[in-house]
């Protein structure tokens, strides 16, 4: 079953529309899969992967998603939904999709406010619903043969890649905004020079010091 669709835009990772919501799912489970389809978004604006075609696997479920055009097209389906259905569904989306004005896509600049897709989503969602109508029975059957030749990668190994970029990300910010008096050479090496010799001064003086107040003690 098809729970999570959105058209998004790769430039940005701007989620454009969502279409209608599902009412019988849970909704904190719906906003953690609609945030981890933001996430892939994202991840696909920054180039992070693939700018065709791809399955990330999570729990049980997965999500497909395909780019035309500079536009992304997600969907969120369970694990048992074929794989080959899904992108067909993808596909009529991209085909609706291109029918509308493209330039209304590039004066978006709020999450989710290209409400007409909303309605496009839904109705092309309902022809998804049940697997074994015979418009559906015919898109599986078609190429049977053919497998998809599609990359498939956990969503856990997407955000732990994510994570580690951005540590290293704070750390390179951490080193670059060190006071930039140390970054000269010369600076470096007179301290390296001076610094024993400051200590053994210091050394020097506390211990005369200490000797002149227990002569004053003795006396």
């Amino acid at each position: 079953m098809v729970k999570v669709t959105i058209i998004g835009r790769v430039s940005d990772g701007m989620p454009l529309a969502q279409g209608p919501r599902l009412h019988e799912e849970n909704n904190d489970v719906l906003t953690t899969y609609k945030k981890q389809a933001e996430f892939i978004l994202k991840e696909i604006s920054l180039q992070a992967l693939p700018d065709n075609k791809m399955t990330i696997l999570v729990d049980h479920h997965c999500f497909n998603y395909m780019v035309e055009n500079g536009i992304c097209y997600l969907t969120l389906c369970e694990s048992s939904y074929p794989r080959k259905l899904a992108f067909h569904y993808l596909q009529d989306l991209q085909q609706e999709f291109e029918r509308l004005d493209s330039s209304l896509v590039d004066r978006i600049t709020k999450p989710y406010t290209f409400i007409k897709l909303d309605t496009i989503i839904g109705n092309i969602r309902k022809q998804y619903v049940d697997t074994r109508t015979q418009a559906n029975l015919s898109k599986l059957n078609a190429h049977r043969q053919k497998e998809l030749d599609i990359a498939t990668e956990e969503l856990s190994q997407i955000t732990e890649r994510r994570r580690r970029i951005k540590m290293m990300e704070r750390m390179m910010e951490a080193h670059i905004s060190t006071s930039p008096i140390w970054e000269s050479k010369r600076l470096e090496m007179i301290a390296l020079k001076w610094t024993p010799i400051t200590i053994l001064l210091v050394v020097a003086s506390v211990l005369l010091w200490t000797g002149l107040i227990l002569q004053d003690d003795f006396r």
